[in-house]
């Protein structure tokens, strides 16, 4: 008999912190239900196009990968209106808290993936994104758990599958070893291009992106963040 776990990746991460009271909890029970994507929610094995997550048109769908508490997507959706976003997040402190921030402002452009997004992505139609970010994502940083870490050579071959021709996939880490990871592997991927002219490129924050928690820790431990920016070529699949 074929056992159904065994192709599913291994999840490392956090699910629970501490635990949840007031607001935030509240708005989880309350929004969940209606923004929440689950598997049992796609229905048979041909890959779904993700606009109709949305009840409404969205000119374009655009992916976050490991959101934390929500602040980047909030910003995001806010400014983007038009646009359908997707977060994706095992962990429940930072999907309360960004139930809560919906809530509050009134958002109806985000939906939720709880768990592990390499569950998720083969389950969307191929170039059916047009925007990634994957923001100060977990280091990692013993060289025996480097293989834990997100961007390795089968999920750069997943997100160039998923993301449109020419969509932007953007990364960020206060990790020197971790940003040097991410650059290496996905330099060298061929369906993706670094859009990088010089180093205030890479030093600079993008206009369009807030400034985390966790930039600002890492600005003031004397870590800075480093910005990477891709954009996918088509024919490298």
């Amino acid at each position: 008999m074929t056992d159904p776990q065994k192709d599913k990746p291994r999840f490392y991460g956090r699910r629970k912190g501490k635990p949840m009271r007031g607001g935030k909890m509240a708005a989880y029970n309350a929004l969940m239900p209606m923004v929440e994507i689950t598997l049992d929610d796609i229905a048979g094995d041909a890959p779904v196009d993700p606009r109709g997550f949305f009840e409404f048109p969205v000119e374009d769908v655009w992916l976050e990968i490991g959101f934390g508490d929500g602040k980047q997507l909030v910003h995001q959706a806010l400014a983007n209106p038009g646009v359908g976003f997707i977060g994706c997040e095992p962990f429940v402190n930072g999907v309360a808290a960004i139930c809560r921030d919906m809530q509050e402002k009134d958002i109806t452009n985000i939906r939720i993936f709880q768990n592990d997004a390499r569950l998720f992505m083969p389950r969307l139609q191929a170039h059916s994104i047009g925007r990634c970010f994957l923001l100060n994502s977990d280091p990692w940083p013993k060289k025996r758990h480097h293989k834990r870490r997100f961007i390795q050579r089968e999920t750069l071959d997943a997100l160039h599958r998923l993301l449109a021709t020419g969509a932007e996939f953007r990364m960020s880490s206060d990790h020197p070893d971790l940003a040097d990871w991410q650059l290496h592997k996905t330099y060298f991927h061929p369906g993706f291009i670094w859009t990088a002219k010089s180093a205030a490129d890479w030093r600079t924050r993008p206009a369009d992106m807030p400034e985390t928690r966790y930039q600002s820790k890492g600005q003031e431990q004397g870590r800075p963040t480093t910005f990477l920016n891709f954009v996918t070529v088509a024919g490298s699949e």
